[in-house]
């Protein structure tokens, strides 16, 4: 490592903080709120922060918080992000610090990675090593799917008031080491766009069938038909998801339905690919159903865009990775990573780079009742992020 790099924060240098991140996070994962409703959760991270130094601004793009450190005279300036919303799922952990709001927890990490990020605003705070400018951006609604935090965040002037020359985030990864990392240039998220099917029949006596249009026969040939969009009108060396979530129809086993729906979720990582799916989508459900003399709606909805990490960006955050946990606790080349997330809009304004963090080789899958972030991890990313800032906004530079 360059010799002007070696004062960087290290982990070791968090420990003080260990229990202090674990109080938050668990407080956080206790009191979770569903997106553009994160209103305690957003005074509790600008309570801190003021209490901190920073110069701090709520209700940016509507619960969103932005925290701004200024040192020194350097003319560089650099955007972090943490997400803080939950997710409505009943949750099964019977953890002690479990969430206590019914149906709703903190089944994506999302408390862990405002955690982090609020551990990091505390040491940059207390001991940073940086001359620019620092902007903490806490999103609300990353969950939403769209018109997201991020989304509205933008359009309140995030980058005019708070401009940044790149913008870094990250997402707990589990199935990785804990306090591993992983980073990918180029295309590293999907795009993420659903499809409601609705499939109009002819409703009718159960015995009787040819006097009715069944729905439920069309649903399920159509499920099958749908399987073949992927394999047989994509290039097998793009990736691409087509998963039918939803099916339903009908109350009654002796009574044919008068309509039937599906809900698709379609997963994509290029643009040309993204309308490829669509087409074939549209075009395969119209004349399948009215091939069986039913009547169809579909609303195609796309969400979040691919996440493009630019490569100079990606490059850097490794490198700080590296530096930090060694060069071999860092996978790189990593990904594609079918999941989706909104920071990809970030990302078509200002370059960057979103990264992974590893939540445990043994953790439960993200979106999953029985998930909880792991805390081993709160003084790794809170020191990766205040290392970040420091070789981003290095004096020598």
């Amino acid at each position: 490592m360059d010799a002007r790099y070696k004062t960087l924060c290290t982990v070791g240098d968090l420990a003080d903080s260990a229990e202090w991140l674990t109080q938050v996070r668990r407080h956080l994962h206790q009191h979770p709120e569903l997106s553009f409703k994160e209103a305690a959760t957003a005074e509790l991270v600008a309570a801190r922060l003021v209490e901190w130094g920073y110069e701090v601004t709520r209700g940016v793009g509507g619960h969103g918080v932005v925290g701004t450190l200024r040192r020194g005279d350097g003319p560089r300036s650099v955007g972090l992000r943490a997400d803080m919303d939950a997710l409505p799922i009943l949750e099964q952990t019977a953890l002690p610090h479990a969430s206590r709001h019914a149906g709703v927890m903190h089944a994506c990490g999302h408390d862990g990675h405002t955690t982090m990020l609020l551990g990091a605003a505390r040491h940059l705070a207390a001991h940073g090593r940086f001359s620019g400018t620092v902007h903490l951006v806490f999103q609300p609604a990353e969950e939403a799917g769209r018109d997201s935090g991020a989304q509205r965040m933008i359009a309140d002037g995030l980058f005019e008031r708070f401009p940044c020359e790149a913008i870094f985030g990250l997402h707990n990864h589990p199935g990785m080491p804990a306090g591993s990392f992983a980073f990918g240039s180029g295309p590293f998220m999907s795009a993420s766009d659903t499809v409601h099917i609705t499939i109009h029949g002819r409703g009718g006596h159960a015995a009787r069938p040819h006097l009715a249009v069944d729905p439920v026969l069309i649903a399920g040939s159509l499920v099958m038909a749908l399987q073949t969009v992927v394999s047989r009108n994509i290039d097998p060396t793009q990736t691409a998801v087509l998963t039918i979530g939803s099916m339903h129809a009908g109350s009654a086993p002796n009574v044919i339905p008068e309509s039937a729906t599906l809900g698709l979720s379609v997963r994509s990582f290029s643009e040309a690919v993204r309308q490829r799916l669509r087409e074939r989508i549209t075009e395969l459900v119209q004349l399948h159903v009215q091939g069986y003399g039913g009547r169809v709606e579909i609303d195609y909805e796309e969400g979040y865009p691919v996440l493009v990490n630019s490569e100079a960006e990606t490059t850097f955050a490794r490198e700080v990775a590296e530096a930090l946990v060694g060069p071999e606790r860092v996978i790189a080349p990593f990904g594609p990573v079918t999941g989706s997330e909104d920071f990809a809009y970030y990302l078509q304004h200002r370059p960057g780079c979103f990264l992974r963090l590893g939540n445990g080789e043994d953790s439960p899958m993200l979106h999953n009742a029985a998930y909880d972030f792991n805390d081993a991890n709160l003084t790794v990313g809170a020191a990766y992020w205040t290392a970040l800032v420091e070789r981003f906004l290095a004096a020598e530079r």
